[in-house]
């Protein structure tokens, strides 16, 4: 999975941060920092103070005054001797403190959907995801979300368990698992719903959402027939408001859906 997952322009971009917060033993902090990537939803940033996970701080954009309140997603990076690095959301979306012009929005771009399990009860939903948490996920490998059967905040991570690409996943629906076997991937997938562009070599253009993802490839559900071993281009996710790193890849795998003219299809990355 890439680690450019966002829904709107990233920009590399160091602007310098003052960070006002509670700590993990419910005392005040100030401490100074700096953005590494940037966007009109949230930012990655760095300083030397550890956060919580879930907190809500306020940061101070020192190049413009500019401030606002955060949600603080969680790590994307261990620790090390400059600092340690968060994935931060606005509270208020429309806020903005880094005045910078986006291009604007064409329509609304899905987030992401997700299998997680609580790694406490062992409990699996289908959780809608915005990308920063799932760039979060991808680093730490935990979020900590509400759990109604453990009645409060636990860490969950990605389920483990591998997905048959037999159907669909529809969001607000359980998807079907299978425990590892003589099948088992070369790469562990997870459930996995993000906006996905798939060009082919005769200039056809899908833009469908994944079905389950790996670090070696992807599933997708389209009404368009794709040859097994035919190459495409992919871009996993797909964000019609910025630019979408493209890479080469190949169909796979190729099942119909019984009871519709749909296929889901399996793509390797090569």
């Amino acid at each position: 999975m890439s680690s450019q997952k966002r829904r709107s322009d990233r920009l590399m971009l160091t602007v310098p941060l003052r960070v006002l917060g509670m700590d993990a033993g419910g005392d005040k902090f100030k401490a100074e920092g700096r953005t590494l990537v940037l966007n009109r939803h949230g930012a990655k940033i760095q300083l030397s103070q550890k956060l919580v996970t879930g907190s809500t701080v306020r940061i101070v954009n020192l190049s413009n005054r500019r401030e606002a309140d955060f949600r603080v997603v969680g790590p994307t990076a261990p620790p090390t001797e400059k600092g340690s690095e968060w994935g931060v959301e606005y509270v208020r979306p429309n806020e903005d403190i880094w005045g910078i012009r986006f291009p604007p929005s064409e329509g609304d771009v899905p987030e992401a959907a997700a299998l997680l399990e609580c790694r406490v009860c062992r409990a699996a939903v289908m959780a809608r995801l915005s990308l920063v948490e799932v760039e979060v996920l991808d680093a730490s490998g935990v979020l900590n979300r509400l759990c109604q059967n453990c009645d409060g905040k636990t860490p969950w991570g990605y389920a483990e368990k591998q997905l048959t690409m037999d159907k669909a996943l529809p969001t607000d629906a359980r998807p079907e698992v299978v425990e590892d076997g003589p099948e088992k991937r070369r790469h562990r997938r997870v459930a996995l719903q993000m906006p996905v562009r798939v060009r082919d070599y005769q200039g056809g253009t899908d833009i469908s959402k994944s079905d389950n993802v790996s670090k070696g490839g992807f599933s997708f559900v389209s009404e368009k027939n794709y040859s097994v071993g035919a190459g495409v281009m992919v871009a996993c996710p797909y964000s019609p408001t910025g630019q979408s790193p493209e890479v080469h890849a190949r169909i796979v795998r190729a099942r119909p859906i019984p009871g519709t003219n749909r296929k889901i299809y399996g793509v390797s990355y090569d």
